[in-house]
């Protein structure tokens, strides 16, 4: 999508008019008879990649280098040293409930937003308006690859590997070509596609998926990653949690920082206030966490979290308006590299400190659907025309309350 437009902005009371009668009237995300498919122990591997290389090559780089990656791409660095704690991993993911796309916690839901991914990966090149959406007729892999490296068709096409159902190139091909590049920003390229392949979308160890590329090749553009992130993230979390194992192909990183930065006060760590210059992820690398917590006391914990316990609104988020649906859709689809799946914004609003009403999520827990076959891609017409009609709510700033029909809801 080269080009989208915000083109209504609401107040918060016509928002909360329209959901909680629009949900009176359609009703729930779930059918009459639904059965919950939980289970109570869920099997997650997060198994990760060595990321050594990509450090030292960074810590090789001068301060002119790395201020060019900044601009270009934003905070993604810092993601290099978020330590992942997979025991804390594990027990997150027993609330998480795919039928919303959201953590449920007794009466407090919580979902990464799009506003809150956009700020803790700080990039000024990104335009939240112009979202990645899969071409109907993919390019060729070889020819993204040639644009981003720079490198001749003969030493792609001899590097590209096959990898299950798709290819890839191996990261010590990319490697190489960083270190040995003589242009400095397609050496800056390269390492961020890297980071992309290894950490944010890591499919198969050790090599960076052809799918990463196209959404790649659009950032230069100023293109968004942040909802195919979301959208990548939610999908394998609703399957982990569907089949109740099963390894987690997403940003690991990125989610836990999301996770410290509303539960710091069980931690008992305090952030600073946003700024314009202000970077959370290089906060929460320099925070130090305890690494002793076990997964089971990490359950207790969150089994027994209280609503004064969660910091609504992240310290450095202070957004003016929410994105909270798109098109003929409720609330907010997503299009990831591999697949779509929907969100709804109006679950989570007391995350922007606004009065949380009863949302509206008919349709939410069925959206859900793999860029594989013939059928999908009318189905991504559909989300990439609903993104040039997208709807903002006003933030509302109020303490973090709920009206008298959310409880009941």
């Amino acid at each position: 999508m080269e080009k989208g437009s915000f083109d209504k902005v609401e107040d918060n009371a016509a928002v909360r008019i329209w959901a909680e009668t629009t949900q009176r009237e359609k009703g729930d995300s779930l059918t009459e008879g639904y059965v919950s498919e939980l289970w109570n122990f869920t099997r997650i591997s997060v198994t990760q990649n060595n990321l050594q290389e990509l450090k030292e090559i960074w810590g090789q780089w001068d301060d002119e280098v790395k201020q060019l990656f900044y601009y270009h791409y934003g905070d993604l660095p810092y993601l290099l040293d978020v330590k992942v704690d997979e025991r804390l991993f594990r027990a997150l993911t027993q609330y998480w409930n795919s039928a919303y796309s959201c953590f449920t916690f007794g009466k407090v839901d919580l979902v990464p937003t799009i506003e809150e991914y956009t700020t803790i990966l700080h990039c000024p090149k990104i335009r939240v308006d112009r979202i990645y959406t899969r071409p109907a007729n993919v390019p060729a892999f070889s020819k993204k690859l040639m644009n981003i490296t720079g490198m001749s068709e003969q030493w792609v096409t001899t590097r590209i590997k096959q990898k299950g159902d798709g290819k890839c190139i191996p990261w010590k091909n990319l490697r190489d070509l960083i270190l040995a590049h003589p242009d400095v920003k397609k050496r800056v390229d390269v390492f961020a596609l890297s980071i992309y392949g290894l950490v944010i979308f890591l499919k198969a160890l050790g090599h960076v998926d052809e799918a990463i590329a196209d959404l790649f090749d659009r950032l230069g553009k100023g293109t968004t990653p942040i909802p195919a992130i979301l959208a990548e993230t939610f999908r394998s979390l609703n399957a982990c949690r569907r089949a109740g194992e099963g390894r987690f192909i997403g940003c690991t990183q990125l989610l836990l920082s999301w996770f410290h930065s509303h539960f710091w006060k069980v931690e008992k760590i305090s952030y600073r206030v946003f700024s314009e210059n202000y970077s959370p992820l290089k906060e929460l690398v320099a925070t130090p966490r305890r690494d002793d917590v076990t997964e089971e006391n990490w359950m207790t914990v969150l089994k027994n979290l209280q609503e004064e316990d969660v910091e609504w609104r992240a310290p450095w988020m202070v957004p003016d308006e929410i994105v909270y649906r798109c098109g003929d859709f409720d609330w907010v689809p997503l299009l990831g590299v591999w697949g779509a799946v929907g969100y709804a914004p109006l679950l989570a609003l007391r995350q922007y400190r606004s009065r949380q009403f009863t949302p509206l999520t008919y349709g939410l827990a069925q959206c859900e659907f793999t860029f594989t076959g013939n059928n999908y891609k009318k189905k991504v017409r559909e989300i990439s025309n609903a993104w040039n009609q997208t709807r903002k709510m006003k933030k509302f700033a109020a303490n973090p309350m709920t009206t008298p029909e959310y409880d009941r809801w």
